[in-house]
């Protein structure tokens, strides 16, 4: 039946920056399918889907930290796999912003997002990769891109640049796994009602800008990436390989 390709049963996932947001709706929609699903999050007050999974009979735990630091990366696949015995499934989803004009943009800011956005997708997929090529499993990897993937945005230069790479990374990392079992695909969500949109949607001359383009006249809500993230870590998705699935309310139909 095509609807069993799309079950998780008995597969391991780790879901990073999965507290609350994106990335938690993403971890309770792969507990549903039948997955256990690790938890993440910078704060150690997260763990915000973790009731919810356990309800469903999944196994999780929640680690806290931040992402710039590799060998909180390594702490990470190392905990997924001592805790459900190996990682089936990668989820990159953490993330932040900050903005600021390009001529006036910290350093520090630039060296924090690519830090998070993109060394740390890197790193973790390495590891993750490295795991599932000694086991000869499938294994499937979910990178968050963005549509600041395909456009340069305002206001917001280091975001651009992390997510641009993001998309590439996903292509490259696909080029290399694919025929080794390993799907490596990426979502690019539009604009989300999430922590990160908040300022655009306290904007009203900015926000009535953006839903004035968007087709469902409405800010995505992260429920509306659940079906898209459990299909790209579905056996459903076997041979998608290096794919950006946009996921935007038509905005990039406009």
């Amino acid at each position: 039946m095509i609807l069993d390709s799309f079950r998780l049963d008995g597969k391991n996932a780790l879901v990073t920056g999965s507290s609350r947001g994106l990335g938690a709706a993403i971890a309770l929609a792969l507990a549903q399918a039948g997955a256990n699903v690790g938890l993440h999050g910078k704060s150690p007050a997260g763990e915000a889907p973790g009731s919810g999974i356990r309800e469903l009979g999944r196994k999780t735990f929640y680690l806290a930290g931040d992402l710039a630091d590799p060998q909180i990366c390594k702490a990470l696949i190392d905990e997924t796999i001592e805790k459900f015995g190996s990682i089936d499934i990668l989820v990159n989803n953490a993330g932040m912003i900050r903005r600021a004009p390009a001529a006036e943009f910290p350093l520090s800011d630039w060296d924090a997002l690519i830090a998070v956005h993109l060394t740390a997708v890197f790193r973790l997929s390495q590891l993750a990769g490295q795991h599932m090529l000694q086991r000869s499993a499938r294994g499937k990897i979910l990178n968050l891109a963005s549509l600041l993937s395909f456009q340069g945005g305002i206001l917001v230069l280091a975001y651009a640049a992390a997510k641009g790479g993001v998309a590439q990374l996903t292509k490259a990392l696909a080029n290399e796994w694919a025929a080794k079992g390993i799907n490596v695909n990426a979502i690019a969500p539009g604009y989300m009602a999430t922590d990160n949109t908040e300022a655009l949607r306290k904007d009203p001359q900015r926000s009535r800008q953006l839903l004035e383009r968007i087709p469902a006249n409405r800010w995505g809500h992260p429920v509306d990436l659940a079906g898209a993230a459990v299909y790209l870590c579905s056996a459903a998705s076997d041979y998608v390989h290096g794919h950006l699935l946009v996921v935007d309310g038509g905005w990039m139909a406009r």
